[in-house]
């Protein structure tokens, strides 16, 4: 048996799951227009949601946090913090999302318990997949896609890459970096589960409708 087929069922019926639009927080230092962003990609259909702030200190980071999970809880989907595992501990999130200069999944998996998602990103090489799925990783995300404004230096992970990994993994595939509603088809058709976005889902002028428009290209994928 696979660890996939091991795995706990709590996320698919508890949580909407790694499937769909993965919404990924902008640097916002105001809770309310931030929270009123969120209520709005969460209404179009949102499946997933990162807090990923780089600017803020930790006091903000905490309260940002809580009003974030409370959203989630609401809508009843995962609430995923972005690098901080303290952060993630104290407010007790759904999850974290590791980078390279994290700490390991090991040491996430074991100060947050069995229950929690993690996620690992694992930029343009599939290895490093492997061994985040071997390590005890539940999704991991490939990316730049495309040429991204929130980190326009990223490496870009081709398509093809997306195509390899779901011949080859059982876990849910992430693509991200400089996806919009334009292009995200073509990582989708590659292979990719979910898409997380950032600019093009929060700076959109109307979020909830940019939301649906990304949901409505996982109506084949995931009916």
């Amino acid at each position: 048996m696979s660890r996939a087929q091991a795995r706990p069922e709590r996320w698919v019926v508890s949580h909407a799951g790694v499937r769909g639009l993965y919404a990924v927080t902008p640097d916002e230092p105001d809770i309310g227009s931030l929270a009123r962003k969120v209520r709005k990609a969460l209404a179009g259909g949102a499946r997933i949601l990162q807090y990923r702030n780089k600017s803020a200190n930790a006091a903000l980071r905490r309260e940002q946090g809580t009003a974030l999970l409370a959203l989630c809880r609401e809508a009843r989907i995962p609430f995923v913090i972005n690098d901080d595992l303290d952060l993630a501990r104290a407010i007790r999130a759904d999850g974290l999302h590791l980078g390279r200069d994290d700490v390991s999944i090991a040491v996430a998996r074991a100060q947050l318990g069995e229950d929690k998602l993690l996620g690992v990103s694992c930029y343009d090489r599939l290895e490093l997949a492997l061994a985040a799925r071997e390590a005890g990783a539940d999704y991991v995300a490939f990316g730049s896609a495309f040429p991204s404004s929130t980190k326009p230096e990223a490496t870009r992970a081709p398509l093809s890459l997306y195509r390899e990994a779901r011949a080859r993994l059982d876990l849910p595939i992430v693509a991200i970096g400089g996806i919009t509603t334009e292009n995200a088809h073509n990582v989708i058709e590659a292979g990719a589960d979910a898409v997380a976005v950032i600019s093009a889902l929060f700076d959109s002028p109307d979020i909830e409708a940019a939301a649906r428009g990304f949901s409505r290209l996982f109506d084949k994928k995931n009916p």
